[in-house]
């Protein structure tokens, strides 16, 4: 499904101007969402993170416009009873040639909805370690812009080697994230996770186990980590808007065999399915 204007319309395709920005030069942002029962998990906080974002690139965005997108959506699934990764896309908009943002932008917004596995959620990967660098001095890697050519090529590389995701170092070695994820560390009773200033996004769900770990006997600290530090944990996990918290089982050829079953893992599973299904209006057990 597609929203494009106010409407909701089958399929995925809409006239798009060949000058736009985002088209051209990755001049835009997007967003992911999980809907389940015709609503979307922490709406609120994935409407905030996009108008920011597009602030801080001086992309006008109107939240009441981004919360229609998504509501509309959620709500024709919600119907039929789907469970939904809903896509929500800024561009700057059309604009004359060159680099330099126009004075007055015309931003493009639409979004498209597209069922989403149960099964991945909550469901373990393996991590390959890619040798591209996070550029951490760049202010777009706190940011979901839609340049992601590096992680495309690193979704490649890790396929081919045999793994579900990558795992990226920044420019000054330091763990950063996954191709699509937040990523932590369990040390003892400590939750580590990489800072945003080592080329971080924002992430949604990471937000939420932050908050869930000092329920769940956790002390949760955002600090830097090295590779050896991150292959030292007892358990490292994943976490994104549709796999919610993703036990890594491998990173490269280090693996953790306990992680999924590791009982701190286990209780901020738990804690997380019970405010997706608070969030969404459903029972528990549809989440996973």
């Amino acid at each position: 499904m597609l929203w494009r204007d106010g409407a909701v319309v089958p399929g995925t395709i809409t006239p798009l101007d060949l000058t736009d920005r985002g088209l051209t030069l990755g001049d835009g942002l997007f967003d992911t969402a999980l809907a389940l029962g015709g609503r979307v998990a922490f709406e609120e906080a994935h409407i905030a993170r996009l108008v920011t974002s597009a602030d801080a690139l001086g992309i006008p965005a109107a939240p009441g416009r981004i919360r229609d997108a998504l509501r509309a959506l959620a709500g024709a699934g919600g119907r039929t009873g789907d469970r939904l990764a809903i896509r929500t896309t800024l561009t700057r908009g059309s604009g004359p040639r060159g680099l330099k943002p126009p004075d007055a932008p015309n931003p493009t917004l639409f979004a498209t909805a597209a069922a989403s596995a149960r099964a991945a959620a909550f469901a373990p990967l393996r991590l390959w370690p890619t040798p591209i660098a996070r550029n951490d001095t760049s202010p777009a890697a706190r940011l979901k812009t839609l340049g992601y050519g590096d992680a495309v090529l690193a979704a490649r590389d890790a396929a081919a080697a045999g793994f579900d995701e990558a795992l990226f170092r920044n420019t000054r070695g330091r763990v950063a994230c996954a191709g699509t994820g937040n990523l932590f560390a369990l040390f003892g009773t400590t939750l580590v996770t990489p800072p945003l200033a080592d080329g971080v996004l924002a992430g949604i769900v990471r937000a939420e186990i932050l908050a869930l770990a000092a329920g769940c006997g956790l002390r949760a600290e955002e600090r830097s980590l090295g590779l050896p530090d991150l292959l030292g944990a007892e358990a490292v996990f994943l976490t994104n808007s549709l796999r919610l918290l993703a036990p890594v089982t491998a990173i490269g050829d280090t693996a953790f065999p306990a992680a999924a079953g590791h009982p701190a893992v286990a209780r901020l599973v738990a804690a997380l399915r019970a405010r997706v299904a608070q969030s969404c209006g459903v029972a528990e057990d549809v989440v996973a």
